[in-house]
Formats: C-alpha cells, sequence, structure tokens
C-alpha cells in the first residue's frame, strides 16, 4: 500500500485515501517486459493488410485510418456511434498533443495539431497516433474513467463520513477521490488504446512498430505513482507484443 501525500491536504486524508484505494482495488498494472500484457485486444480484422503509401500526407492517412477504425469500432460490443471525425488543429502556438473526445450528438472527435504532425517523422507515426486515439473510443475509456472517478469520490466521503468528518474534510476527501480515481487506471487504458491502435493501423496498411517509435524520441513520463501515462519502454514494448501475436494469426 503507498500512503499519498497531496500538498496543502490533511495528513489524515492521504491515509483515509490509501484506505480507500486498498478497499476499491485501484491498482496499475503494467507488463514487465518480456510477458505479455493483459491489456491487448483481440484482432477483429483478418487477413494481411495493402501496404499503404509512405507518404506522410494527412489526409491521406485519415482516408485508410477512418475505415477500419469504424469497422473495429462496430465489430466491439457494445453498440456506440462509430462515425468518426478526425480533424487538424492548425494553431502552430499550442504545445504538440492528440486526442480523442465526443461532441454533443455522441460523435467521436480526434484531434491532431500541428505541432504534433510536425514532430512526427513518417506516416506509420501519424497512422498510429490517430488508430490510438480511435481506439481510446472504441474501448469506452471516456465512460469508464468517469466511472472510475466518481465512483472513488463517493467511497473517499462515505469513509471520510464513517469516521466522523466534518462537511469540510468530507468534500476534501470527494475532491482528493476524484483526483485519485480520474488517474487510477489511465495508465492501464494507454496501454489498451495501444495495444487496440497497432491493430487499427496494421489493417490500415501501416506499420505499428515503426510508428510506436516516436515514443522513442518522446520526453518519458517514467513510472509515476498517479502519472497519467506509462513509460515510453511500456508502450513500445507492449506494441510488439500485440504485433507479434498478430503476425502469428493469434
Amino acid at each position: 500500500m503507498l500512503a499519498i501525500t497531496v500538498p496543502g491536504r490533511p495528513a489524515a486524508l492521504s491515509i483515509l485515501l490509501s484506505v480507500v484505494l486498498a478497499a476499491s482495488g485501484c491498482t496499475v498494472a503494467v507488463a514487465p517486459q518480456g510477458s505479455q500484457t493483459q491489456t491487448a485486444a483481440r484482432p477483429v480484422i483478418s487477413g494481411t493488410p495493402q501496404k499503404a503509401p509512405a507518404d506522410k500526407n494527412f489526409a491521406t492517412i485519415v482516408a485508410r485510418v477512418e475505415p477500419v477504425a469504424e469497422q473495429v469500432c462496430r465489430a466491439t460490443p457494445p453498440a456506440r456511434n462509430c462515425d468518426f471525425r478526425i480533424e487538424l488543429d492548425r494553431d502552430p502556438s499550442k504545445p504538440a498533443n492528440a486526442y480523442q473526445t465526443q461532441l454533443a450528438n455522441g460523435q467521436p472527435l480526434l484531434v491532431v495539431n500541428q505541432t504534433l504532425l510536425n514532430d512526427l517523422r513518417n506516416a506509420d507515426e501519424v497512422a498510429f497516433v490517430l488508430s490510438h486515439e480511435a481506439a481510446h473510443h472504441i474501448s469506452d475509456h471516456i465512460a469508464r474513467q468517469q466511472s472510475t472517478t466518481e465512483a472513488a469520490a463517493i467511497a473517499a466521503g462515505l469513509a471520510a463520513a464513517a469516521l466522523g468528518g466534518t462537511s469540510s474534510t468530507i468534500a476534501s476527501a470527494q475532491e482528493l477521490g476524484a483526483f485519485t480515481g480520474s488517474r487510477a487506471y489511465s495508465k492501464n487504458y494507454e496501454l489498451e488504446a495501444d495495444s487496440l491502435g497497432a491493430q487499427i493501423a496494421y489493417h490500415a496498411g501501416y506499420d505499428p512498430v515503426d510508428g510506436v517509435a516516436y515514443f522513442s524520441r518522446a520526453r518519458d513520463p517514467g513510472d509515476q505513482f498517479l502519472g497519467t501515462h506509462p513509460p515510453n519502454g511500456d508502450r513500445i514494448r507492449v506494441v510488439q507484443q500485440t504485433m507479434a501475436r498478430l503476425t502469428r494469426g493469434q
């Protein structure tokens, strides 16, 4: 068990949250070197794809990745909106970023900004980034993250109340619980999206192993407790393992 200390929060809340986490089983599993990660989704498309053009053209890559992502989305229960909208944010002042969200009508939106696109060296890397973001939607990570956050906040608030906490202490416990819950499984979600994203990119005609090589150059977040992203080495390894299974026909 790890005690969590957050600046500006009473020590009692840190102890309380440690108890809540232990009771709710909020752990982050990272695949050790040489093992097969449990985050890998089963392939839903069979066959060997036709190799995509090597040109790093955003529109061309979108035209190949989007239909594959939609096919995987529709083949993965439960039913959801699989009409992906993919955009390039051309504002050069923004730091490198890619993300997925949902519009008010439930349509999934994937965004890559120009700064990140400039950092990506080839079509394989662009395709992997798009496929990774599509995989977040297919895996329902927004809804799952919200559920985890709400559950942790409720559990922390109930525990604080049971210990005789004041309304202020309960509110603080709920806030800290929500913070922790939002990060409890985020590393696993990233690895899940890497694995499924590798399959999408592969079936779109790109090389995910070359695509994930971006993380050999990107800043490594390390294995920080309550961090939102796993170490870059784990992400590269997950993609390599996924592709080894996929190319063996498993």
